[in-house]
């Protein structure tokens, strides 16, 4: 979603970050970790990010944890910050962490207190939200979508930055992946790029 993130920083909104996972040796390296966290920062830096805040929970063993651990420590992040909109992985993604972070970010946000995020939506990611065995966990069907028209060359630029990350073609995580995928979202709503979203809950 850094296309949207582009745009609004853009636009004078403060977008904020939070990173839940740090990779540990021995499945990633220090200096791995070192050149990730690096990279998210310089591409923070081009979308315009106000803050990050980082969880270091363990990358890839999230569910190791005790539930009610990542639930406190994402809610805390979520009342610090105290954000109007709330963007989440999907539920349906092939990566545990994203589903784990989901659901205690569903916690985080439950609208039972003050100060509650007005919405809440969920994003796709590339390589994961679309490995998801169909009919047996949930799909991603969008129903919100925001026109990154303006922002796309920003969003590219900012995904280029994170070199560890970017692969060629045609691996999903390559620019043209993500142009083509931003080209198919806007086309799908009449607009020459977008990124989809699944609203989970907006109270105006």
């Amino acid at each position: 979603m850094g296309g949207a993130m582009a745009r609004w920083a853009r636009e004078g909104h403060a977008v904020h970050v939070v990173v839940a996972t740090c990779g540990y040796p021995p499945v990633y390296s220090l200096g791995e970790e070192k050149a990730c966290r690096a990279e998210t920062l310089l591409a923070h830096a081009r979308l315009g990010v106000a803050s990050a805040r980082f969880l270091d929970l363990p990358a890839a063993e999230l569910d190791t944890l005790m539930h009610r651990e990542l639930n406190e420590r994402i809610l805390d992040a979520v009342r610090a910050l105290a954000p109007d909109e709330l963007y989440v992985p999907f539920l349906g993604d092939v990566h545990r962490d994203h589903q784990l972070v989901f659901q205690s970010a569903l916690v985080a946000a439950r609208p039972n207190r003050h100060g509650y995020p007005r919405s809440l939506h969920a994003y796709e990611t590339l390589s994961e939200t679309n490995w998801n065995a169909p009919f047996l966990t949930p799909s991603f069907t969008p129903n919100h979508f925001v026109d990154i028209s303006g922002a796309l060359e920003d969003k590219l630029e900012a995904f280029s930055l994170f070199r560890t990350q970017v692969m060629e073609p045609p691996h999903e995580r390559s620019l043209e992946a993500l142009r083509a995928l931003a080209t198919l979202r806007g086309a799908t709503v009449g607009l020459c790029a977008a990124e989809a979203f699944i609203t989970i809950r907006t109270v105006v």
